[in-house]
This record gives C-alpha cells, sequence and structure tokens, in this order.
C-alpha cells in the first residue's frame, strides 16, 4: 500500500470516526433537551392541577410555589426558584397539548423565549418555524426582538425580508454547542455552569488579575464569587467579578467590557446593583456597589454605579477604599502586555 493510500485511508477513518462522536452528541443533547422539556411541562400541569384545588386560588398558588420552590432547591439545587416555576406553569397553560405535536425538538430556552410573545397568532406562527427551519435560540430571539412575523405580514416583497434575515442570522446557526452551554442545562443535570463558554482568554487573563489586584490593595475585598449568575424573568447575565468589602459592607460588583462603555453597559450594572440590593444586601450592609471596567484603556476606563444618586456621598467615603481609575487603567494595561508577550504578539489583539 503507497503512502498516500495510507493517508486517503487514515483520512476517511478519521472522518468516520468525528461523524459517530458527533452524532452521539447530537443525541445525548436530544435526551437531554426531550426529558427537560417534558420534566417542566410535566411540573406546570401538577402546579395547576394542586391550585385549582385551593380554596382562594391567588393566595393559595402564591404559597404552593413558595413552599415547591424551597423543597426543589433544597433537594436539587439551582433551578427551581419562584420565577422558575411560575414559567413552568405558564408553559403548560400555553402549550397545553404540546406532546401531541412535533414541536417537542425546541429547547427550553426557545420556550420561555415564546411565552413572552404575548399575540397568540404570531406565538404559534414563531413556534411552527422555529420547529420546522430549525432555528437555534438565538435566530428565534432575534426575530421576536425584531419583529420578524409583523414585518413578513405587512411587506409586499417577503422573499427579500426573509433573506435579510437568513443573512443576519447565519452565524447563530453554526454554533453546535449553544444548546449545551446554557445555564439552566447545566442546572437541570445537576451541574455548575462552566464559566469558560462566557469569557476569551484575554478576558479571563484581565479578570482573573484583576481579582489578584483587588484582594492585594488591602482595602477590605474579600472575594465573593466569578462569573455569577443573575437570572432575570427574561434573560440570564454573569458578573465577571463579585466582591464583599468588609470595611464599606458592600458589595462590589465588577463586569469588564472589551469594546467602549456605553450607557446600556452602565444601565446594566445599575440592574446588577438593583437585584443584589433587593435580593442579597443583609440588614446591615450598606448598598451595593458596581464598576463598569473598559479593556480599551485609551476611552473612559471605569464608571461606578450611583448610590441613589448621591453622589457627594460615594466620593467622600467609598472612593477613598475603592481602586483609582489610574490604578484600574494601569493594571488592565500591564495585564494587556503580559497577555501579548506569554502569546509572542507584537501588536494589541483587537476583541
Amino acid at each position: 500500500m503507497k503512502k498516500d493510500d495510507i493517508y486517503i485511508y487514515n483520512s476517511d477513518f478519521i472522518q468516520e470516526i468525528k461523524r459517530i462522536v458527533t452524532q452521539a452528541r447530537q443525541k445525548a443533547y436530544t435526551a437531554i433537551n426531550s426529558a427537560m422539556v417534558e420534566a417542566y411541562w410535566q411540573m406546570g400541569k401538577r402546579i395547576v392541577e394542586q391550585e385549582q384545588q385551593g380554596k382562594d386560588r391567588a393566595d393559595y398558588g402564591s404559597q404552593l410555589l413558595k413552599s415547591l420552590s424551597k423543597e426543589l432547591t433544597a433537594e436539587f439545587g439551582k433551578g427551581f426558584s419562584v420565577g422558575s416555576l411560575y414559567y413552568y406553569r405558564q408553559f403548560y397553560q400555553t402549550f397545553p397539548e404540546i406532546f401531541a405535536t412535533p414541536w417537542r425538538i425546541l429547547t427550553w430556552s426557545h420556550y420561555k423565549r415564546l411565552l413572552q410573545v404575548t399575540n397568540a397568532d404570531a406565538r404559534t406562527w414563531y413556534l411552527k418555524e422555529a420547529a420546522e427551519q430549525m432555528w437555534s435560540y438565538r435566530t428565534l430571539d432575534r426575530n421576536i426582538g425584531s419583529q420578524y412575523y409583523e414585518r413578513l405580514l405587512l411587506s409586499q416583497h417577503k422573499g427579500t425580508v426573509k433573506s435579510e434575515m437568513e443573512a443576519l442570522t447565519a452565524p447563530f446557526e453554526h454554533d453546535r454547542m449553544e444548546f449545551i452551554k446554557n445555564p439552566t442545562v447545566a442546572e437541570f443535570i445537576g451541574l455548575t455552569p462552566n464559566s469558560d463558554f462566557t469569557e476569551s482568554d484575554l478576558e479571563k487573563a484581565i479578570i482573573g488579575n484583576l481579582q489578584k489586584f483587588l484582594l492585594e490593595l488591602g482595602k477590605g475585598f474579600s472575594f465573593v464569587a466569578r462569573q455569577k449568575l443573575v437570572r432575570t424573568e427574561k434573560k440570564d447575565y454573569f458578573i465577571d467579578l463579585v466582591f464583599y468589602n468588609y470595611i464599606l459592607k458592600s458589595f462590589v460588583l465588577i463586569d469588564l467590557k472589551t469594546t467602549t462603555i456605553t450607557h446600556q453597559d452602565v444601565g446594566q450594572m445599575d440592574m446588577y446593583v438593583r437585584m443584589y440590593d433587593e435580593r442579597v444586601r443583609g440588614e446591615g450592609d450598606n448598598p451595593t456597589i458596581g464598576i463598569v471596567l473598559c479593556s480599551e484603556t485609551d476611552e473612559d476606563i471605569a464608571r461606578y454605579s450611583v448610590l441613589h444618586d448621591n453622589d457627594r456621598l460615594f466620593a467622600s467615603k467609598y472612593m477613598l477604599y475603592m481602586p483609582t481609575e489610574k490604578e484600574l487603567r494601569e493594571e488592565i494595561e500591564r495585564q494587556k502586555e503580559f497577555y501579548r508577550l506569554q502569546h509572542g504578539e507584537n501588536e494589541p489583539q483587537e476583541l
């Protein structure tokens, strides 16, 4: 046998093995998804049935979800908050005949997004198209957000609208790991969400060293969490770093952005701060502090959240124990330079 023949043989063999692994993974993902969707639908069904037995349904239903959430969380961990149970109930009520349809192939993320569509006709159309066209969650999310259904109805050139949508969502259709990366999947099978999915190599280097930098400042910082999951009714977010400052008696939230800081970034951090104040902050704690950092250090390097619109209190008290903008700028630049040297880069890497 010639050397070229061996190469061709080995190449075919390797490709066949890759196909086996790919197909096996897809079967595993499909099985997990099917189990999730069915479990949540069945839970919603039983919640509705149990609520209907209550004398005062509104009050009974609220207490039922709180008690159930407490028991399930103690037994199985995350994924069973009152808000999640509400979604399971709404899931059953919105799709009472779901398992008689071919649309079970959609993930829980698809269905959770569909529940936010108030127009029943639009919701049914998105459900059908997502299943038949095998839309990823990101494609469905974008199409709902851009009112794709409504624009198609109004357009006299539907082909143009469809072609534009397919071009804009094409990058979303190539991520085969999208489903398994979803933190709700990790929670369902009892695993901790993997933060590696949410950070680039450079981001990880900067965030990891910022963590050490703040702890070494000697100004009362104590590490709490990295890539802290924050869940809202519509979306999951990850806060890059969470600290508690025992001098200020405040939680400190830090988020790193790889582009110029925008008003949306600051608004998102304000949301994190409000959520921490409402859900985590203890009776003796001061208001939570939020910091948005930018790795583009030629621009505005840091924005601090405003503490109940009291800038004077923040400047006079809090900034005595917080890193200055100059310190943050120097540390980020130092870590970017270390990263470039380690990877043999002569020019700054664009994120």
